[in-house]
């Protein structure tokens, strides 16, 4: 999504020993939905087309497409159905009209959902299951009565609802996650944006983590995780070889892989004060180097041959942001909760900016801290990172695709080796695989809401990220 905010304005400020400190002009804003033109030519000289510019009807955001029903942005489509998937019950503490925009749309929830459903989002359109894609895509705006309005923002509606299944029941299960194929195996396009999939599906230690998650449509394809069922019987470990197969592909899947530390410099001079534009213009370079390993990161992928340059371009321009941040908490967070947070220490944000954060912000922070200290635990090795990486890139439901089949044979290829691997490595661990397939939606998610956080409120998130990581891990 495309942003009109600029780095924060300011000079160097009291000296220029430290390393990294140039002045912020000369670097170029973070790419946030994308990368510049000169990276897309490289990969694709005929990219040069920009997408029609149409605007959300319910804050007036950059919208992407037609969802529930209306013209909106990710962010109302991914409130409205995470309002409804969940049954919120909000309350305004106004006069039930506020201002909706899209830097004042997350101060009232209520007013939000109120307008969606005044605009015409269709809550039936939404898939009981949480799955993408809606019940019919044919289905367009609706028309309710302001009667029907006040029962579904009382709560009245969902209450009635939960009444009629508890005197159904559900002993069915007719949960698309459950009813995928005949022979009962998981569908290869099982997300985990429902908690009600993943209650069925065994999962109930995540239920409250991924309760209010909501993935974008093309951040979707995560398949056969809910073969792993926590009531299943866990068969006793037994010694095992690794295919050949497996170990020739991750070895080259490795290979393709940067593991050189960064090279951007993050050393600084004890008593300097950095300021926010220093730091800022820290995190544009950090940026800049990790996008563009993630470039060169593709043209080693032993698969390179196999699609075209137009789906690799759509691919990464879609998944980069992700890509980054799986990266940054593994193969080199020593340097990221190690030198930069030593350098976010010496920012001291001012009381307008600590007043100014968004709530969005703050959900981004929390995300952040539960995902690195799950990395933490998981001590994910390079030939694990490695695997995550590949999965998370071949994403077949990224819209513009011209080779969507032949992504999910990949994705797949990948998902087996990387759970052959895991399986054999760590005997004694069964719960491994999925432990780590399932902090794929995790980074999709929250690489999704970055996009929305104020770009002169990333330094201040920056900072308490890494300060709150490092400070539990020294603590452990």
């Amino acid at each position: 999504m495309e942003r009109d905010e600029r780095p924060p304005s300011g000079g160097a400020g009291g000296g220029g020993s430290a390393g990294f400190l140039e002045p912020p002009a000369a670097l170029p804003p973070p790419p946030r939905n994308g990368f510049c033109q000169d990276e897309l030519t490289e990969l694709d000289p005929g990219t040069n087309d920009r997408a029609e510019q149409r605007t959300c009807l319910i804050c007036g955001d950059r919208a992407t497409g037609l969802h529930y029903g209306i013209i909106s942005c990710e962010g109302c489509k991914g409130f409205f159905k995470r309002s409804i998937c969940n049954k919120r019950v909000y309350r305004c503490s106004r006069d039930k009209n506020c201002v909706m925009s899209r830097k004042q749309r997350n101060r009232c929830q209520y007013c939000r959902l109120l307008k969606c459903l005044q605009m015409g989002m269709n809550r039936k359109a939404i898939r009981e299951d949480g799955m993408p894609g809606g019940r019919n895509k044919s289905i367009g705006p609706v028309q309710i009565s302001e009667e029907e309005i006040e029962r579904i923002m009382s709560g009245q509606e969902f209450e009635e609802e939960a009444n009629h299944w508890s005197n159904h029941g559900d002993s069915d299960h007719s949960s698309p996650g459950n009813r995928a194929s005949e022979s009962n195996q998981p569908s290869p396009g099982s997300t985990l944006s429902s908690s009600r999939s993943v209650e069925l599906n065994g999962f109930m230690a995540f239920r409250e983590q991924y309760m209010g998650m909501s993935v974008p449509p093309h951040y979707q394809y995560i398949p056969h995780l809910f073969s792993y069922s926590t009531h299943s019987p866990l068969l006793p470990p037994q010694a095992r070889s690794l295919d050949p197969q497996s170990y020739s592909l991750i070895h080259q899947l490795v290979s393709a892989e940067d593991l050189e530390p960064l090279g951007t410099p993050m050393l600084i001079e004890d008593g300097y004060a950095v300021t926010q534009a220093e730091l800022f213009a820290l995190l544009c370079r950090l940026a800049d180097e990790l996008l563009f390993r993630q470039i060169a990161w593709i043209k080693k992928l032993p698969f390179f041959c196999e699609l075209s340059i137009k789906d690799y371009t759509c691919l990464l321009s879609s998944t980069w942001q992700e890509l980054i941040l799986l990266s940054s908490l593994t193969v080199y967070s020593k340097q990221i909760f190690g030198e930069l947070a030593d350098v976010t220490a010496k920012y001291s944000p001012s009381d307008e900016e600590l007043h100014r954060f968004s709530d969005e912000g703050m959900e981004v922070i929390e995300r952040l801290i539960y995902l690195y200290h799950k990395f933490h635990q998981l001590k994910v090795s390079n030939e694990e990172y490695a695997c995550m990486k590949a999965i998370n890139f071949l994403n077949q439901d990224i819209r513009g695709l011209t080779s969507a089949s032949q992504l999910e044979q990949l994705n797949k290829r990948y998902w087996y080796i990387c759970q052959d691997f895991t399986e054999y490595k760590y005997t004694h661990q069964p719960n491994r695989f999925p432990d780590l397939m399932m902090c794929l939606p995790e980074i999709r998610y929250i690489a999704g809401k970055m996009v929305n956080v104020p770009l002169e409120q990333l330094p201040l998130l920056f900072k308490v990220v890494l300060h709150s990581c490092k400070t539990s891990v020294s603590k452990e």
